[in-house]
């Protein structure tokens, strides 16, 4: 199979997100022409250490530039203070200087993580991004957000810092547990919610091969999401209009993020499926689009094996009266008023911050009663 390109337009600070098979092994050859000097600084997670540097180290070792490697722990929670400095004051160690270049290798945890000390390092030092969950090739690793959590909420603290190239290898799909590959396949099914109904029909046709592990299947399917999301960045980098399409389920997932505590109980694509289901329910019950396009979300997801609801989520969950005061404390809230991404039908949604709060509020009841 050939290696897909897909560019990320923004002028002076444009880059390639390459999406192939056995592009970890050429990994030196692809971050080569970036280097001033032959060395690289990389971050990673002992998970991902463990099944994926030795064949990241062997690539830079045949082209003689010298590798030191950081490994955090894997999860969530090191996404926070402690590990950011652990991480540049680590950089720091390895005398990394503005024209170098450090490695995000993992999933959206370490490449947020890496990237936001890459921005922060020396007032910002490039940055090369190798994720290796599906979650973090169709979203994380595209697009500069970097960042980390904070006990107020996800991704509250953070910087626009693109990377100068990011490298998908299709091949480390394969060593995910299934429940992380579906946890990406939640944002994948975004895209085409939000913007392609063709790609979403697709999915439809193609997701139980796409996750059984066909390849083809694999890498059209992060192409298209890559393509997507290049386009929208492109235009509107620091979101300020069309970007905040990218968030659509996304005000409920970091809700219900914060209210499991960043844990195993809920991973990231799987609050955006419920939250993509909950965005077609309000819209539905706000009279935007059809009955059928919530239940065709819902059997879509539900038939990958995905969680799609409330009662979906192990243990106790706050009311529904906290649940949305969490999302009022979302990054994506303006002057205290709640902006959702809701949808007209699959394939076509729009930003609105005048939702009634009695219908939120009125939907997450029920929802919530459905648990018990």
């Amino acid at each position: 199979m050939t290696v897909d390109v897909v560019r990320v337009d923004l002028g002076s600070r444009s880059y390639d997100v390459r999406i192939g098979l056995g592009l970890l092994d050429r990994a030196a050859d692809e971050i080569m022409p970036l280097l001033r000097r032959q060395k690289v600084a990389v971050i990673t997670d002992e998970t991902v250490a463990a099944t994926h540097l030795d064949r990241l180290a062997a690539s830079f070792v045949a082209k003689n530039i010298a590798m030191s490697a950081l490994s955090l722990p894997p999860g969530e929670a090191t996404k926070g203070w402690v590990h950011l400095e652990r991480a540049v004051e680590w950089l720091l160690d390895q005398r990394v200087e503005r024209g170098d270049v450090v490695v995000a290798l993992g999933g959206g945890v370490v490449g947020d993580l890496a990237g936001f000390a890459a921005a922060i390092l020396r007032r910002g030092v490039r940055f090369v991004q190798i994720p290796t969950t599906l979650l973090a090739q169709v979203d994380s690793s595209v697009g500069g957000k970097t960042g980390i959590n904070s006990r107020q909420g996800k991704n509250l603290i953070g910087a626009f810092h693109q990377p100068s190239l990011v490298l998908a290898d299709i091949d480390v799909l394969a060593t995910l547990p299934s429940r992380q590959f579906l946890s990406g396949y939640g944002e994948v099914a975004k895209y085409g919610l939000l913007g392609d109904a063709i790609f979403f029909e697709w999915l439809e046709n193609n997701g139980p091969s796409l996750a059984a592990g066909n390849s083809p299947a694999r890498q059209y399917a992060v192409r298209r999401s890559v393509e997507m999301k290049a386009g929208i960045v492109s235009r509107d980098e620091t979101e300020q209009g069309e970007r905040a399409l990218l968030n659509l389920g996304h005000t409920f997932c970091h809700a219900l993020e914060t209210a499991t505590g960043y844990s195993d109980r809920l991973l990231h694509g799987e609050g955006v499926a419920i939250g993509c289901v909950l965005a077609f329910e309000l819209s539905q019950r706000l009279g935007l689009c059809s009955q059928e396009s919530p239940s065709r979300v819902r059997a879509h997801l539900r038939a990958m094996g995905m969680k799609t609801e409330l009662c979906d989520i192990e243990g106790d969950l706050p009311g529904a009266d906290a649940l949305l005061a969490l999302m009022a404390q979302d990054k994506k809230a303006e002057n205290g008023q709640l902006r959702f991404i809701l949808a007209r039908a699959i394939g076509e949604t729009f930003m609105a911050s005048d939702v009634p709060v009695d219908t939120v509020l009125h939907m997450l009841r029920e929802a919530l009663q459905a648990r018990h």
